[in-house]
């Protein structure tokens, strides 16, 4: 399974953010997909401090993870563009991947 993701460094934070959700939508899937796919990234050789996931629930992204990141991602990116509207003439994020 390979999965979408960006790394972002922002505010002197590395947060990685998975285009993915689990299969039952059930927190506890969730929690345990997002702590795989954190073990994935940081042995790939990511800085990962928080993550969280990022999905599509009743027409609208949504971000479950680390409680601020969501906060974070939710009043301050731009949905699908992985991109800080303050920031959007320069790129903060490393290219995004697949783990």
């Amino acid at each position: 399974m390979r999965i979408k993701f960006a790394h972002i460094h922002e505010q002197g934070i590395d947060f990685v953010v998975f285009d993915a959700d689990a299969t039952s939508r059930l927190e506890s899937d969730r929690g345990k997909l997002l702590s795989d796919l954190m073990i994935r990234a940081r042995a790939s050789g990511l800085k990962v401090d928080k993550a969280a996931l990022a999905f599509m629930e009743n027409g609208r992204l949504t971000y479950y993870g680390t409680p601020d990141l969501v906060r974070f991602l939710a009043n301050n990116f731009l949905p699908g563009s992985g991109c800080h509207p303050d920031h959007a003439a320069r790129n903060t994020r490393r290219p995004t991947g697949a783990v």
